[in-house]
């Protein structure tokens, strides 16, 4: 059931001495070295799974009121998601956690070498709108099963949600662990002030370079998880039902504000007018005649972002949909055809349910258009496997998927992440794990024995350089 509460429009910011404060402190608890413990992890992630459940109502409340998202859905692009990862780390923490031997060179002799797995310290997690409750809360898992401290950043364009969060937070944490703050630049420009040892950002890779430059001055690593245009490609011998289905589900979801969303359609000439006709059927099976009315439709996020889209639109172009209501914030899916790589759709990521389609003759012009450009978050292909195999082996891409969109975000056993423009660094499952620790190299040397080889003069220098090859 969804409640019926007040919207939120705005969030109050936090305070740079506030942030000052719950720094200090957290620096001060992470200290004391209790995150380290495997046992206090374990319990910690306990803890954030029956925080979601307990405020799962509220959270689904709440993304209704900032983009329309139904329960289902929510459910399956949010909630779902933070709960698997949680019980994947609950499962594999205490292997992931466990020194790693490793075997040591005969010139180490007498030794033994092994990998210890340390917590960076205090994390910075900024996060979008787009998926606000995912996008907060799965790096955290990973910030927790490593031992780190955080402090949560969510976007302000997001408010209903950041405020269900901040209470949450606050109810099951205390801010000397985990702690949330709000607000927009000026917040961020005041974390940045502050020698975090992680950031881990979600965002444009316009801002991912701001945060980028600020973790310069402390010397931060980070993770920047980006977007970009994501490339979908339809060769001749696609299945087109399935194809336009899943091509028509990953644009759409969302309302097509998904960071991994097909940002436009290269299809082979020769089935591009019966792609694009079973596109508008799965449109319809999805979502109905009258798709304003869905309840399984979102809304654009904000008045700013529907002007930017709908300034998109180009009437001539318009194959389908192309509707819009200011008041509610309704984008229709919309299909551009006769696209050209020179218009100004095609210059940034889309960000919405616009879908420009462009032909290609053969896959390799495709794959020569999709080099030209930056590389993407994302890459999908709907052929045999020979061309997808071709298709993967000479582009670059964040991840990809073969006959279907969005779906390796969902393999909790694979990284997910961007390449160049699109990001750096990856998470989800073990590699969130990785993400937030430290990987210390260990040797411990035998007090018995004293080889004197590596020891000057070196009188057995041929003898060392016969071991070292």
């Amino acid at each position: 059931m969804i409640l019926k509460e007040e919207i939120i429009n705005s969030m109050e910011e936090t305070s740079g001495t506030k942030i000052g404060a719950i720094f200090k402190s957290q620096k001060e608890f992470f200290g004391t070295h209790r995150t380290k413990e495997v046992s206090f992890r374990i319990e910690q992630l306990k803890i954030l799974k029956k925080a979601v459940l307990s405020y799962e109502d509220r959270i689904y409340n709440a993304l209704a009121k900032d983009l329309n998202k139904s329960r289902e859905e929510a459910f399956l692009t949010e909630v779902s998601i933070v709960l698997q990862e949680i019980d994947f780390h609950l499962k594999k923490l205490k292997g992931w956690a466990r020194p790693k031997k490793v075997s040591s060179p005969l010139v180490l002799f007498p030794s033994s070498s092994k990998v210890l797995y340390e917590p960076l310290g205090v994390s910075l997690i900024i996060s979008p709108w787009n998926y606000p409750f995912q996008l907060c809360l799965n790096p955290l898992v990973g910030a927790i099963s490593s031992g780190c401290c955080a402090v949560l950043k969510p976007s302000p364009d997001s408010p209903n949600t950041s405020r269900v969060m901040e209470a949450m937070i606050k109810e099951y944490f205390s801010s000397e662990y985990i702690s949330l703050v709000q607000g927009g630049k000026e917040t961020n420009q005041a974390l940045f002030e502050f020698p975090f040892d992680i950031i881990f950002f979600t965002g444009s890779s316009r801002v991912g370079k701001i945060v980028m430059k600020a973790a310069a001055e402390h010397l931060s690593k980070v993770v920047l998880e980006l977007g970009g245009k994501s490339p979908c490609i339809v060769d001749k011998d696609a299945n087109l039902d399935l194809a336009a289905k899943r091509i028509a589900w990953g644009k759409t979801i969302n309302a097509g504000q998904t960071c991994i969303a097909p940002d436009y359609l290269l299809v082979h000439n020769s089935i591009k007018e019966e792609l694009l006709k079973k596109i508008v059927e799965a449109l319809k099976g999805m979502y109905g005649e009258k798709i304003k009315d869905s309840n399984h439709y979102a809304r654009i996020i904000t008045d700013n972002a529907f002007e930017r889209l709908t300034g998109c639109l180009d009437a001539k172009d318009v194959y389908h949909g192309g509707e819009s209501d200011a008041e509610t914030r309704f984008i229709a899916p919309t299909i551009l055809d006769k696209v050209s790589p020179d218009d100004e759709i095609m210059q940034e990521e889309i960000f919405g349910p616009i879908l420009p389609v462009m032909e290609f003759e053969d896959t390799s012009k495709a794959i020569s258009f999709i080099n030209e450009n930056r590389k993407p978050l994302a890459l999908y292909y709907f052929g045999g496997k020979r061309k997808a195999k071709d298709v993967l082996n000479k582009t670059s891409s964040g991840g990809a998927c073969i006959n279907d969109t969005l779906l390796h975000i969902a393999n909790h056993k694979m990284p997910f992440g961007g390449v160049g423009h699109s990001g750096m660094g990856n998470y989800h499952g073990y590699k969130s794990f990785l993400a937030f620790s430290h990987e210390r190299g260990v040797v411990s040397s035998s007090t018995l024995i004293d080889l004197s080889l590596k020891y000057p003069p070196y009188r057995f220098f041929g003898v060392i350089k016969k071991i070292l090859g």
